[in-house]
């Protein structure tokens, strides 16, 4: 079992990160190293020096090419970094390579994501998926304490303990993987059970879904009353979160996901799918935005929502467009992004505008699964009476006449034809 790393002590240095990116031409290091810089900070390491190369795609062996990779040797002797931090995903050969080549620990942007996931896991779920994310991508990359065998490449004295055991260690990484797909299969069956049960209840839910650090944590909390983590870092939010909220006598659950970044591994995405399960199987999702972010990075932030919610499936889901962070935007701007995005909803969780708004858009987006009916209950059936109130509290009116109570309600389908006995006219 992964337990959850601790953070960082109060107070302590931070461990001294070298980042190192290839990017294409014409790109800009600042808006593309940004977010590997907040990652890594999330993850308890200070960017100390930056090197970028530019080319149309990394070198198949070195990450960067043979000139920039002594530039780097260098560069990052001078530094005094203690580690190499690669905004990009590494072939388990170009790490090798690099480690070697700089006696260095090298990370790469899926193995710093998966650090901080494994911080800030806390479900047994959570922590299950942090461990089998981890093994499959340490599969490939296992070496280990035995490397010094293989380097001498065979003969006497290297027969044995080596090679065995690497493999002794794969299979048992191996097996352990297949046992948390077992688990984690399970609990996917339990978590299912209880969507079922709110499904028989006919519920409406929704998903919030959005970039990292956007404040859906603190949306949910806003609009459910729930208190939910809101620390400001990347990936606050790994397990799903479900509160409650009520509009006009009717129920609505609201579900929290995990933030998505650009360039989410794909390995993430399925090792994760637990989170992004519960956005799939909502009735609605809100897709929260930044609204205070610059234009460029709002439309890249969204584009970046939009291309992980294809790829579980989710694109064709019914979705409303939430700014968030409102009250951190000017009039001008404010103006700009109602031109943009007429339909998006401006709110500020922090303040509480439109929240109020919000919530009457999604009761409006699910209207059409009640329907208005009047029901005479005779005064011999209270029992069925208090079924009625206990459905929560649709009930519009009631008045009682000598002939019984009459109830004016709004009902799901299930509940109409259950109380069809009483019924005397619909809307």
């Amino acid at each position: 079992m992964t337990h959850r790393q601790p953070d960082p002590a109060p107070g302590a240095d931070p461990e001294r990160g070298f980042v190192v990116a290839v990017l294409p031409k014409g790109a800009d290091p600042g808006e593309e190293l940004a977010e590997i810089r907040e990652l890594a900070r999330t993850a308890g390491v200070e960017p100390v020096a930056t090197l970028v190369q530019s080319r149309p795609r990394p070198d198949t062996a070195t990450y960067v090419g043979k000139g920039k990779l002594e530039e780097l040797k260098v560069a990052f002797a001078e530094s005094e970094a203690e580690s190499l931090l690669v905004d990009g995903e590494l072939t388990p050969s170009q790490q090798r390579r690099l480690e070697n080549l700089l006696e260095v620990r090298v990370v790469d942007r899926t193995a710093l994501i998966l650090d901080i996931f494994a911080q800030h896991a806390r479900s047994a779920e959570g922590q299950l998926q942090v461990e089998l994310a981890q093994l499959e991508y340490n599969l490939p990359r296992m070496r280990g304490m035995w490397q010094h065998l293989e380097r001498l490449g065979g003969g006497v004295g290297t027969r044995g303990p080596g090679e065995s055991q690497l493999e002794t260690d794969r299979r048992l990484a191996r097996r352990r993987v297949s046992l948390l797909k077992e688990r984690l299969e399970q609990m996917a069956k339990q978590r299912d059970t209880r969507r079922k049960a709110r499904r028989r209840s006919q519920t409406p839910t929704i998903a919030l879904a959005g970039y990292t650090n956007v404040g859906k944590s603190t949306l949910l909390n806003a609009v459910t009353g729930a208190d939910a983590s809101v620390d400001n870092r990347l990936f606050e939010t790994l397990d799903p979160t479900t509160r409650s909220f009520e509009h006009d006598g009717r129920r609505y659950l609201v579900t929290d996901t995990v933030g998505f970044i650009r360039r989410l591994p794909h390995q993430l995405v399925e090792g994760f799918a637990a989170t992004l399960e519960e956005t799939l199987v909502a009735d609605l999702v809100l897709h929260v935005a930044d609204a205070s972010a610059s234009e460029d990075r709002l439309v890249e932030q969204m584009a970046a929502v939009n291309g992980v919610l294809d790829e579980i499936g989710a694109s064709e889901m019914p979705v409303e467009l939430v700014l968030n962070k409102i009250d951190a935007v000017d009039a001008l701007h404010r103006t700009r992004l109602g031109n943009r995005f007429p339909d998006a909803l401006q709110v500020s969780a922090r303040t509480g505008e439109g929240l109020e708004e919000l919530r009457a858009r999604v009761a409006e987006r699910f209207e059409h699964l009640f329907e208005l009916v009047e029901l005479l209950v005779p005064y011999s059936e209270g029992g069925s009476l208090a079924e009625l109130y206990a459905l929560g509290p649709p009930i519009e009116s009631r008045t009682d006449r000598e002939d019984g109570v009459l109830i004016r309600a709004r009902l799901p389908e299930r509940d109409v034809r259950r109380f069809a006995r009483f019924l005397v006219s619909a809307a």
